[in-house]
């Protein structure tokens, strides 16, 4: 544009050219920056979008935020509000007025309390508040319940009907304290502190309904989160909504999103102890059915082996009576076994005996001197000799010799 007005400075522009060279430069010469000033004129258009101006003591700007933008927030202004505005500067072309397109916005100084809350998050994390080391386990079946808040709170209505719903007999203690305005952190610490030293309750909850950050801050502050690290019983903190975190949510040893979600982490839902119990039993029952089953088919299989001592010594004296049967079988078989090796020895015998040879016409040839006589060789003429025969014996000469 700068070119063009020293170049041309006998062009005339048109309104469309020159709002739109303004709206180009101041663009382009304003990047997304941070604004802070007292909200004013708000409106909220049928189409979802805001308007508004944004003033301090000697100016005023206006300000529109898109429905998508808004949507997001979280919050809606109040005339008269501070905040802090993350924007760009824009041309709106139709009335030629400059105004601002809010991106985000929050309450005035909630950037201070950001940074305050990252800083001592940052620090006792550090020293370690946030270990699960140390957190304590809850109790699953507390006799008693705790609840640190404000008397008049709904965040204490919500937790005492859940508590009723899932556990009518549990009893509950209440130590109520302000839980937000000034000197809140403090009276929260001290009512920690004396549930700790009563040691009464078996579980603590420390609850605030939602709200802003501001609303919220006495559970950020230091005095709170060191209360709850010291505290021996298990504590459950249950501060805002679902998206609300808090220093002490990271202290405790349980975080619950709403007080209605700690309250029913807190005690065990006794319909569902119910139903778990009846489950157990019917498990139970059939377990116990199918042991007595199985034990009365031993009973039945040991009463038919079990027998009465007539009944045993008539099986003794049966098997008794098979073995001397078998005895005597053996020895009958082994008799004659022998009878028959026997006989086959003496036959054995008989064929081996010289008589029998002598019997068949053979004889004996002796010397005098006894000597057998196997072969004509050993003989002379006129050799005495003694024959043997089966009958009997003879006494013989040699008269005549033949070695054929």
């Amino acid at each position: 544009m700068a070119s063009l007005l020293s170049t041309s400075f006998k062009q005339i522009l048109s309104v469309s050219d020159l709002t739109r060279l303004t709206k180009e430069l101041l663009e382009t010469s304003f990047p997304l920056f941070w604004i802070s000033g007292e909200l004013s004129n708000f409106t909220r258009a049928a189409s979802g979008h805001w308007y508004f101006s944004l003033k301090d003591e000697r100016a005023q700007i206006r300000c529109v935020m898109f429905k998508g933008r808004n949507s997001v927030l979280g919050m809606v202004p109040r005339e008269g509000d501070l905040i802090e505005a993350r924007a760009t500067v824009t041309l709106y072309e139709a009335r030629g007025d400059v105004q601002l397109t809010v991106e985000f916005m929050q309450p005035a100084g909630l950037g201070k309390l950001y940074e305050a809350y990252e800083q001592l998050k940052q620090r006792l994390q550090n020293e370690g508040l946030f270990a699960a080391e140390r957190k304590q386990a809850i109790p699953a079946n507390p006799q008693r319940i705790g609840v640190v808040t404000s008397a008049d709170a709904a965040a204490l209505r919500d937790v005492l009907t859940a508590i009723r719903r899932r556990a009518p007999a549990m009893s509950v203690i209440i130590y109520p304290t302000p839980v937000q305005g000034k000197g809140a952190a403090e009276l929260i610490a001290q009512a920690i502190h004396l549930a700790d030293q009563r040691q009464e309750v078996d579980t603590l909850l420390i609850c605030r309904g939602g709200g802003s950050i501001e609303d919220l801050w006495s559970f950020n502050e230091e005095v709170v989160a060191r209360a709850i690290a010291a505290c021996r019983l298990p504590t459950i903190s249950g501060v805002g909504h679902e998206t609300d975190f808090t220093i002490a949510d990271f202290v405790a040893d349980l975080r619950a999103a709403t007080p209605t979600a700690a309250a029913e982490l807190a005690c065990p839902d006794q319909a569902q102890l119910r139903d778990q119990l009846r489950q157990l039993q019917l498990r139970l029952g059939r377990a116990m059915q199918s042991c007595l089953r199985q034990q009365s088919q031993t009973l039945d299989y040991l009463s038919r082996r079990l027998i009465s001592p007539t009944q045993h010594l008539q099986q003794q004296r049966r098997g008794l009576q098979q073995w001397q049967h078998r005895l005597q079988l053996a020895m009958q078989q082994g008799l004659q076994t022998q009878q028959r090796k026997l006989q086959y020895l003496s036959a054995s015998l008989q064929q081996l005996n010289p008589h029998q040879v002598l019997a068949r016409g053979y004889a004996i040839v002796q010397k005098a001197d006894g000597r057998a006589v196997t072969t004509a060789s050993e003989l002379s003429l006129q050799t005495p000799l003694r024959l043997t025969l089966h009958q009997g014996q003879a006494e013989v000469v040699v008269t005549q010799i033949s070695l054929d």
